[in-house]
């Protein structure tokens, strides 16, 4: 293994790797056995340039964290594939809940306000962690926040982490770390993210509203059958419009108030993550007002029933590895006014992924 590496945990030496249970354009992770321990971890693998990229730049931010709410780096090294090709390998603490996506799906598709309080808490103490450090996480979604066995969730997928100089870094400059340009998803983006304007920690909490708006619908934000027609509109909307998502309509007040702050599309006037720490909606009970007693008589059978809602979006043949479309990295891209942010034929499914997005700009 090239290059000093700062491992806060002990790296495996010897290990047998398992089976698949992730892939992205980045390449593949396999969950694997410490042999010398028999502990499990997972290994995410890369060989395209892209997902090599990627990978050392999650390395890079990784190496020196060290908190309770994010995902632990072991160690990397460097293999060969079965063609012959060099294969980057990071080792990664394993989650055995899986994503909050995955629990969403197995749940009956959405979080019960109860557990949304309890995971955005501590979605929030690493973003404090992760900002305190000088780093955007610039990619927060349900699909990157990681369940343990114990039900403490962590912040992971660092490949489009961005360290700030003096906590703002212009997404204008040229970058040496992923597509020499700012990643992450589309529908979780900030407006000024899709803009290509300055990116700051702001960013970071406009995602982490939606995201709450994620639990709680079992859906992306904007929702899918807003982009169907056309997805291009979707994002033009998002980036220059002055509309929000919707709001989930059983929300408490304090849910209300919270992703008021949130998704403020002003990043000035947007609360931090310091701030937000202490809203209600993080600390306190719940409280309805009149009009959402409706909502509040419904007694689910557990903190993970599932919210409802009149969506045709809702459909049960419908698994949630097909929700996401998995398609080449090398997407075509054209440009849009003041170097907006687009592919060519995006379909609503890639809005759902930061997998095949890169910036374009004028030079």
């Amino acid at each position: 293994m090239a290059g000093k590496w700062r491992c806060l945990s002990r790296q495996p030496t010897e290990w047998l790797k398992g089976k698949v249970i992730g892939s992205g354009s980045f390449g593949t992770v396999h969950l694997a056995i410490d042999s010398s321990t028999g502990a499990l971890f997972v290994i995410k693998s890369a060989i395209s340039d892209a997902g090599i990229t990627s990978l050392k730049n999650e390395a890079s931010i990784l190496e020196n964290l060290d908190s309770p709410y994010i995902v632990k780096c072991i160690g990397k090294d460097v293999s060969f594939a079965e063609n012959g090709e060099i294969k980057h390998n990071l080792f990664m603490e394993y989650m055995a809940g899986g994503s909050l996506s995955d629990v969403a799906q197995n749940f009956g598709g959405a979080l019960n306000e109860k557990l949304i309080r309890l995971y955005t808490r501590e979605i929030l103490e690493g973003l404090r962690y992760l900002h305190k450090n000088g780093i955007v996480h610039s990619d927060v979604k349900c699909k990157n926040v990681l369940l343990g066995a114990s039900g403490a969730v962590k912040l992971a997928d660092f490949g489009c982490a961005r360290r700030l100089n003096d906590n703002k870094v212009s997404s204008h400059k040229t970058s040496s770390q992923r597509y020499n340009g700012i990643g992450g998803t589309p529908l979780w983006m900030a407006p000024e993210v899709l803009r290509n304007e300055a990116l700051n920690f702001a960013a970071d909490i406009w995602s982490l509203g939606c995201t709450v708006i994620e639990m709680a619908t079992g859906r992306p934000p904007w929702g899918l059958d807003a982009t169907s027609k056309n997805p291009m509109a979707a994002l033009l909307k998002i980036a220059k419009g002055h509309e929000l998502p919707e709001f989930p309509r059983h929300f408490s007040d304090e849910g209300l108030d919270f992703l008021q702050k949130c998704l403020e599309r002003d990043p000035e006037k947007r609360w931090t993550s310091e701030k937000l720490a202490g809203h209600p909606f993080v600390t306190g009970k719940l409280t309805y007002t009149q009009c959402s007693r409706k909502e509040v008589a419904f007694s689910p059978t557990s903190v993970l029933d599932v919210a409802r809602y009149d969506s045709e979006y809702d459909d049960d043949s419908c698994s949630p590895d097909e929700l996401v479309s998995r398609v080449p990295f090398s997407v075509k891209c054209c440009f849009m006014e003041q170097n907006f942010l687009l592919p060519k034929h995006a379909s609503e499914n890639q809005l759902e992924s930061s997998d095949n997005w890169i910036t374009v700009r004028s030079r």
